[in-house]
């Protein structure tokens, strides 16, 4: 069956979502957000598992309703298997377990991190443009980054990636550090279109190769800021905006430095960004700036694909789906990525 109906469920941290595909045709991408942990600058695992509890079944009817399928015409059920919040894969891969089930059709497992970045094959109309292959993939999500080497759906090869911290998570931290609300990096992106980027310079890295490494710009971002609040304590409230844009622009340069030395080792022209940080206004202009330099075929995706979502979950168990890779029902989640 070349267009089959798929329900994916996607449930790694801390948003439920649930999606209806027909091939890779997108019908549906229902997603609830978690406003609880916002008090706490962060996601409390145990606060989150218990939303997706409750959330999970009315996003699934919801996915359903409106895409205009009816549970039994479900061919297929897609889940987030891992990475994630052991806690909140569990329900996912709970309920996709029992529902596949109980309407005796295939289960299809998916990595979390595989799907970011096979968001961008999902077709919302006729004339949607996709991705060929070979792909150069930027993956920057709160947890990890990586630049990935595509020369099929399932077949990556890692020429890059942080050897500690990631982006999101250096922009969560110095956000964090300032005081400015959970999630921390859409903040500091809304700040910094009012700052300077070049009020203030962060030391960059030197890391051999297409590696990243984060946790020293977050490190000297915390001495900086130490040494101005003993002379200054008001200090980060009356530079916030520029603050913000010095650590914008010195990790998304950091970012697009070492995807372009990728991308050229690699002589490969399609050039693709996914992932959470992917929303960042600077880092999607200065990709799409540098594919217009380097002549690169660049493929940004929709904000909506750039967070966790199901829509993504879908995709990555149609492709697999055609494949006839159908996981067991025993199969476990998995909180750290594999390999």
């Amino acid at each position: 069956m070349q267009n089959p109906i798929i329900l994916a469920i996607e449930s790694s941290c801390d948003d439920t979502s649930a999606a209806v595909l027909r091939g890779d045709r997108l019908l549906s991408n229902v997603i609830a957000s978690q406003k609880v942990h916002e008090q706490y600058g962060g996601v409390v695992p145990e606060l989150a598992s218990r939303a997706h509890q409750q959330n999970i079944v009315p996003v699934v009817d919801g996915a359903l309703k409106n895409a205009g399928v009816e549970r039994g015409d479900v061919d297929a059920v897609a889940f987030t298997r891992g990475p994630g919040l052991m806690g909140s894969l569990m329900v996912g891969v709970s309920f996709a377990k029992g529902y596949a089930q109980g309407l005796g059709v295939p289960l299809l497992e998916v990595n979390h991190l595989q799907a970011h970045v096979l968001s961008h094959f999902i077709r919302e109309s006729d004339d949607a443009v996709v991705p060929e292959f070979p792909l150069v993939c930027l993956l920057v999500s709160g947890g990890h980054t990586q630049i990935l080497l595509l020369r099929s759906h399932f077949d990556m090869e890692v020429l890059g990636q942080t050897i500690d911290d990631a982006a999101g998570e250096a922009m969560d931290k110095a956000a964090k550090i300032m005081d400015l609300g959970y999630p921390g990096g859409p903040v500091i992106d809304r700040l910094a279109q009012e700052g300077d980027p070049q009020a203030f310079h962060f030391a960059t890295p030197h890391i051999a190769g297409n590696d990243y490494s984060f946790s020293g710009i977050k490190t000297s971002f915390l001495y900086f800021l130490r040494d101005r609040l003993v002379e200054e304590p008001d200090f980060v409230e009356r530079h916030k905006a520029d603050l913000c844009a010095s650590v914008q622009e010195c990790i998304v340069g950091f970012l697009v430095k070492k995807l372009e030395k990728a991308v050229k080792e690699s002589g490969v022209k399609q050039v693709a960004i996914a992932g959470g940080v992917s929303a960042n206004s600077l880092l999607r202009r200065r990709v799409e700036e540098m594919g217009r330099r380097r002549h690169w075929k660049v493929f940004v995706p929709p904000m909506r694909f750039c967070t966790d979502n199901a829509a993504m979950v879908g995709i990555a168990g149609y492709f697999k789906y055609l494949r006839g890779e159908y996981a067991d029902i025993s199969l476990p989640p998995y909180a750290k990525k594999e390999g």
